[in-house]
């Protein structure tokens, strides 16, 4: 069982502003006291730049920096740590593939698929790819539970029609950051490269990573990117990892310093993977202050982490219904979730309630949370979102429920 009251005092945060109801933790969760330091010591003891310097802090902080490096390879099952690469954030990992990547392989009359649950930043890249390409760009839709539907009646998982010989790129969510459904990778991933041996499957775990254990030697896909700043991390860092074989056909996303083996007036050569995608002077802080992060993650637990997740939604799910009833709109299926509870009260604006809600102390989401597609199907304009992680327990279940109550007192004609 997690403890959640001696989680929050690692965590400054709550010193100043101790009656905070933090559940926003999947637009970018809270940081530890461990992090935050870590990020620190490198300012105050080895502020220097990497893979430059000869004298021992540049050493120093190069080997601190390609330490994580390793730590992210094994906290997610690579094979070799030079298929790690680090970015901005899941966000820049997708552009990347999409770049480097997508404009070499896709062509007039090629397909790209997605997912209408995708957040943009694993929609629009492949939308602009196919139409710049001129391919067809098709979307996998929801069933009335709110999963995709690629299922039939032979087969659990099924993408006949959906994945064909043309297609090219089959990018999808891990997990839905509105529907906080856990999609089977794993399995689509299977069928698809069944139906197109050569296709590329690009996933998006930026939600999954905070709390599912991924092996990516064992899932099957080419690509899987996620984001420090959803798991503790610092924010302005990311990993792409991508097997090496097509690491290496890809050309760089950036030019300049750090990823050049040779410059001369008719040509220049690169380094090798995963440098050449990693120009410029990087985040070095804050990659070494995600280390701390892996770390903490670790102590804890991430099948412990998972569980209390998934708890905590179920119980705010059981108030929130026994409290509003009809008065209320879930959206997605209610077992098998995350730790998300997406929602609206009925003819209350999604961002009004959220403001009151702001006057309790209580942070949740509201709008369509890079993912307008979806809540078009869904017919919405917007959405609150509340969504839990290890510094969250019941007690803040029930202030979300209570404040709500009061909302709807005051906003509900």
């Amino acid at each position: 069982m997690i403890d959640v009251k001696k989680i929050k005092k690692d965590f400054p945060i709550f010193e100043y502003h101790p009656d905070l109801v933090y559940l926003d933790s999947a637009a970018t969760s809270l940081k530890p006291r461990i992090v935050i330091e870590k990020e620190i010591e490198y300012y105050h003891e080895y502020s220097v730049n990497i893979h430059r310097g000869i004298y021992s802090l540049a050493e120093r902080a190069t080997q601190e920096y390609e330490n994580v490096r390793t730590m992210v390879s094994y906290f997610i099952g690579a094979r070799d740590p030079s298929e790690i690469i680090f970015t901005r954030g899941a966000t820049e990992s997708i552009n990347l593939i999409a770049y480097s990547l997508g404009r070499q392989i896709v062509s007039r009359g090629d397909e790209v698929v997605t997912t209408i649950m995708e957040h943009h930043s694993n929609f629009v890249p492949w939308q602009m790819l196919a139409f710049e390409a001129g391919a067809d760009f098709k979307v996998i839709d929801i069933d009335e539970n709110g999963e995709l539907k690629i299922k039939s009646e032979k087969a659990k998982v099924s993408l006949e029609g959906i994945v064909t010989k043309k297609t090219k790129i089959l990018a999808i969510t891990y997990v839905s950051n509105v529907l906080s459904i856990i999609n089977p990778v794993k399995e689509i991933v299977t069928e698809a490269k069944k139906i197109n041996s050569h296709i590329i499957v690009i996933v998006d775990a930026a939600k999954a990573a905070p709390f599912i254990r991924i092996n990516v030697s064992d899932l099957g896909a080419d690509f899987v990117a996620f984001s420090a700043h959803k798991m503790l991390g610092p924010t302005g860092v990311g990993v792409l990892w991508g097997k090496k074989s097509l690491l290496t056909s890809m050309f760089p996303f950036n030019y300049g310093g750090g990823m050049i083996e040779e410059v001369t007036l008719t040509k220049t050569t690169f380094r090798d993977t995963p440098y050449k995608f990693e120009a410029g002077t990087p985040h070095i802080s804050g990659v070494i202050a995600f280390g701390a992060a892996l770390q903490y993650l670790k102590t804890i637990g991430l099948d412990e982490i998972k569980t209390h997740e998934e708890e905590l939604a179920h119980y705010t799910l059981e108030e929130l219904k026994e409290v509003f009833g009809s008065n209320i709109s879930v959206y997605g299926k209610t077992v098998e979730r995350t730790g998300m509870v997406s929602f609206n009260l009925k003819n209350i604006h999604a961002h009004d309630a959220a403001q009151m809600l702001d006057e309790f102390h209580i942070a949740v989401r509201a709008g369509h949370h890079c993912a307008m597609p979806l809540h078009k199907r869904l017919g919405i304009p917007a959405s609150l979102r509340a969504s839990f992680y290890i510094y969250n327990d019941e007690k803040d279940a029930d202030a979300l429920v209570q404040a709500l109550k009061k909302v709807k007192e005051r906003l509900q004609p």
